[in-house]
């Protein structure tokens, strides 16, 4: 039987498709998409990236997507024993019944197999219902926190409106409109109404804009938001409380604007990152375990 890497070669080369042509139209790096051929599955990312590999893969060559995904599946987990002959003891003897009835066997090999599916089945639903209620919460979560952050800016400007000051009757009254461009300036500053509302939240934002397509795994305060293919050009917004944990496949097509103030470049194209935001900005990675060196005899 031909094996998962040998099936995806051999229909690349039927089409006459190079790896670097499905690496330039899928933004995959070609090691990644070369230890798939080569079923080199530890020099990959792992997790749901090596089913998003995959998928992406068959699409480009136009196989059938699933069919790709269960060989792939098929080929990294280890064949199990029969289990009829190993694991089930004999039977102890029966009475058999009589010849003019005969009696049907259960078959104990379809029926596990039936309950294996079903169990299967279950899982993927669950899946992906709780990706599907954890995007449609981002997205009603961000009109909420904008209607909430709208009667900040009237309250402001009347607290910073100064009150009109009495002048006696024999003296010269002095220019309110040399006043008045100061009232407005303290109301519409940078600092007068963004800063206090989202102070007063306790929430912060982190914008997200792919200049190229990118796989995206974002989760905010330790709830999936998005684990998907982001479509260039497109923008991704998210907001947390506590903490927003980005994992990228192609960090160097990534635009990321933290509380609205740009940050530098944090990767190259076609590299895998994961960052760590939390209320005061991108976190430093944690440190790497070093190696004592050897001490000379």
């Amino acid at each position: 039987m031909e094996s998962f890497g040998a099936r995806l070669k051999r229909e690349r080369r039927q089409r006459k498709i190079e790896l670097d042509d499905i690496s330039a139209s899928t933004k995959i790096s070609s090691r990644f998409l070369r230890a798939l051929e080569e079923e080199q599955f530890d020099q990959l990312p792992g997790g749901i990236f090596n089913k998003g590999f995959v998928r992406a893969y068959a699409r480009h060559l136009g196989i059938d997507e699933e069919q790709a995904i269960a060989d792939y599946l098929a080929a990294v987990t280890p064949s199990q024993p029969e289990a009829p002959t190993v694991a089930m003891p004999q039977p102890p003897p029966k009475i058999e019944p009589p010849a003019d009835r005969p009696r049907a066997e259960i078959p104990w090999g379809w029926l596990a197999l039936a309950l294996v599916m079903i169990a299967f089945g279950l899982a993927m639903w669950a899946f992906y219902s709780q990706e599907k209620s954890a995007k449609e919460a981002s997205r009603s979560s961000a009109p909420v926190q904008a209607r909430k952050a709208e009667p900040a800016a009237p309250s402001t400007a009347a607290r910073s409106t100064p009150a009109p000051s009495i002048q006696p009757a024999n003296t010269q009254p002095s220019q309110p409109a040399a006043q008045e461009p100061a009232a407005v300036g303290s109301a519409s500053g940078p600092n007068a109404t963004p800063s206090n509302t989202l102070g007063a939240s306790g929430r912060f934002s982190l914008l997200i804009k792919v200049r190229e397509d990118s796989w995206l795994f974002i989760d905010a305060d330790g709830k999936p938001v998005m684990h998907d293919l982001l479509v260039a050009p497109a923008e991704k917004s998210v907001e947390a409380e506590k903490e927003i944990v980005l994992r990228a496949g192609n960090m160097g097509a990534l635009e990321l604007s933290f509380n609205g103030k740009k940050l530098p470049s944090q990767g190259d194209y076609g590299e895998v990152k994961t960052l760590t935001f939390g209320a005061d900005g991108l976190q430093p990675p944690p440190p790497k375990p070093t190696t004592a060196a050897p001490v000379p005899q």
